[in-house]
């Protein structure tokens, strides 16, 4: 098939701007560059153009000399009449980096550097926030930080370090061994050391690193090792005492396939989620969209030798119609994983949330969550949460051939389901539990393929949105709150609806209630993550609003409503994943404020502006901004919080790691 290869500039978005400036710089791109340097159907280019660099070219190629070659160089002829800001955004766009000095970034360069062969110390679970969350439940809850909501109050700065070039720092710090493991959009991956700051090594990525890094037990000269992801889809393990590579691998062929969300580690594998910016790049009428699929990778994490691969959606796309362009469009895509998957032990069992799809008509594993068996990557159930949502970036604005006839609400899930244990069970009303349908195998290496249960589509229960408004509590299944039967876990996933959905694991993932938290379904979105610690689950909103809910039945503990605008500087919001520790939830604002909530009442206890210049520990001019996708970590009696982030909503740049301690 015919893939557009410059529109994979899109796996370099490094914060230059959100999906729909994004999608402008696209159009610029594909109207003035994609005939010359675009690769045909054959894997081959016009005669004309045969001088012409090929991306893979022009992918290793620094921002500087790509933005020179159309300002001052050969190219400047194409570039006539594009203004000086989108052709930065461009050479970024295609370079994959910010343009600066990469090597600016080295920790080499850096005055603080530690005290040279400085070994780790052991990364135990109870000193560590190792990853997207303390542990593989994916609550985002820390028991055992040594802060207490009593202290958070005094928490104060400790050290400031700054990350040269950046503008989001939209990797999430792991605490792990006495060290702080955190990436940026320049493609550096950074080890600091906890208590002071300073830097044992970086690592330079081939762009952006926006999941947190996780720490596993390593063997011979590497006794722990690091993973981590990019956003042109690479996994990477590296030495955690020096930064030495160990081994890299793609993780999916797609030419816009990225890893957002964090890889996660346990017992000797790496599960890695893919999701894509094709979304972005679909409207534009030389694009063949689309035919970019959700999937979990299955890496040994010794080798990185590839154990399973399993896509959301099994089948592969098909062609459907060409456009007036001429351009092959398809059908059977969506359903990027673009979070942390979340490891169910006693069940064996791997759970993931799946964004919209991108072609019409929508697939039933489409903004659904999904169980697949953490051996062989086999689909147990998936249960499908909002039906026909296909939806593009440039759709709701600038409508093309291109975009779906129906056009979805655009509600992905984009975090992590929370597995939560219940003091007293639930069970949902209703139905029988959905099954999953799907007529392909995952690719599970060297045992054949496997399949999928059941033989019809899955049945989506409560198919009417929920009927709670306001302040009351959620229903179930709309007929009043769930009663009390069966295995007493749930898993919690929010979603762009602006609704927290609660699934029973142990009974092929059947719905037991859904939480409304926005009076108008859609006019508010629950975007990369909620905590929870047991006895309530915590949500925000990107309007600003912040609740708790019984896990066990959706019901509202406390709500704080979104600030008014006038009480907030710039733009409000919370976007950023939420942090809970014993008697108090960590929320980071898109206006640059974090903020400690009271566990039990929804009280501020404690918040402090970023959006300021700092003193840093390695001398690095810094300041910083919004706060969009990475929540605040906390580990060794310490809270850490990375300032700046532009990918989404126009949110403020920022180029600062803040690590609070106690006097």
């Amino acid at each position: 098939m015919r893939i557009l290869t410059i529109l994979a500039i899109l796996l370099a978005i490094s914060g230059v701007a959100d999906a729909q400036t994004a999608s402008r710089v696209i159009r610029q791109i594909d109207q003035r560059c994609a005939g010359c340097h675009q690769t045909g159907d054959a894997g081959g280019r016009r005669p004309e153009v045969e001088g012409a660099p090929t991306l893979a070219t022009l992918r290793q190629m620094p921002a500087d000399a790509i933005l020179r070659a159309i300002t001052t160089g050969p190219m400047r002829v194409h570039a006539e009449g594009v203004p000086d800001d989108v052709k930065r955004a461009m050479a970024e766009f295609v370079s994959g980096r910010k343009l600066s000095p990469i090597e600016a970034g080295e920790a080499a360069r850096m005055p603080n550097r530690c005290i040279a062969n400085a070994r780790m110390d052991a990364p135990t679970a109870a000193a560590a926030w190792n990853g997207w969350s303390p542990d593989p439940t994916n609550a985002r809850y820390q028991p055992n930080g040594g802060i207490t909501a009593a202290e958070i109050p005094r928490l104060a700065l400790t050290w400031a370090f700054g990350f040269p070039g950046a503008s989001s720092v939209y990797g999430q710090p792991t605490v792990a061994g006495g060290r702080v493991f955190v990436g940026v959009d320049t493609g550096y991956v950074y080890a600091l050391d906890a208590r002071t700051g300073c830097v044992h090594w970086s690592f330079l990525a081939e762009t952006g690193v926006r999941n947190a890094v996780s720490i596993g037990p390593g063997s011979g000269a590497a006794r722990y090792v690091a993973y981590f992801g990019d956003i042109r889809a690479n996994v990477y393990a590296v030495n955690a005492e020096t930064g030495a590579p160990i081994w890299k691998v793609q993780a999916d062929a797609h030419p816009l396939a990225v890893v957002t969300g964090s890889p996660t580690l346990h017992e000797g594998r790496l599960y890695v989620p893919l999701s894509s910016r094709e979304e972005a790049a679909g409207g534009s009428l030389n694009y063949p969209c689309c035919t970019f699929r959700g999937s979990i990778l299955a890496l040994d994490a010794a080798t990185g030798r590839q154990i399973w691969k399993t896509y959301a959606i099994p089948d592969p796309p098909v062609p459907s119609r060409r456009n007036s362009a001429g351009t092959q469009l398809w059908t059977g895509a969506g359903a990027a994983i673009w979070h942390a998957p979340t490891i169910d032990v006693r069940s064996g069992a791997i759970y993931v949330a799946t964004g919209d799809a991108y072609t019409e008509p929508a697939h039933r594993n489409t903004d659904a969550v999904m169980a697949l068996d953490l051996k062989t990557g086999r689909i147990l159930w998936s249960v499908q949460d909002h039906e026909n949502d296909a939806w593009l970036v440039a759709c709701g604005q600038d409508r093309t051939e291109n975009c779906p006839k129906n056009l979805g609400p655009d509600f992905d899930f984009g975090t992590s389901p929370i597995l939560q244990p219940l003091a007293s069970p639930s069970t949902a009303l209703g139905a029988s539990p959905s099954t999953e349908l799907g007529a392909g195998p995952s690719t599970t290496l060297g045992a054949g393929p496997s399949t999928t249960l059941g033989a019809g589509p899955s049945t989506t229960l409560g198919a009417g949105p929920s009927t709670t408004l306001g302040a009351g509590p959620s229903t179930a299944l709309g007929a009043g709150p769930s009663t009390t039967l069966g295995a007493g876990r749930v898993l919690l996933a929010g979603n762009k609806s602006g609704q927290v959905f609660a699934h029973d694991p142990d009974r092929q993932g059947a719905l037991l209630w859904k939480a409304t938290l926005v009076e108008k379904i859609g006019e508010s979105e629950i975007l990369f993550g909620g905590a929870a610690d047991g006895e309530r689950a915590y949500f925000a909103l990107d309007n600003g609003a912040v609740a708790a809910i019984d896990p066990a039945t959706g019901e509202r503990k406390w709500f704080r409503p979104p600030p008014a605008p006038s009480q907030v500087e710039g733009r409000r919001g919370v976007t950023a994943a939420l942090t809970a520790v014993p008697g108090a939830v960590f929320v980071a604002g898109q206006d640059g404020t974090v903020r400690a909530h009271a566990a039990a009442t929804g009280e501020v206890l404690w918040s402090v502006d970023t959006r300021r210049d700092f003193d840093t520990v390695n001398q690095v001019p810094a300041r910083g901004g919004s706060m969009g996708a990475p929540g605040p970590t906390v580990a060794a009696e310490m809270l850490f919080v990375g300032s700046g982030y532009v990918g989404l909503g126009n949110g403020t740049p920022g180029n600062v790691l803040l690590a609070f301690g106690l006097p």
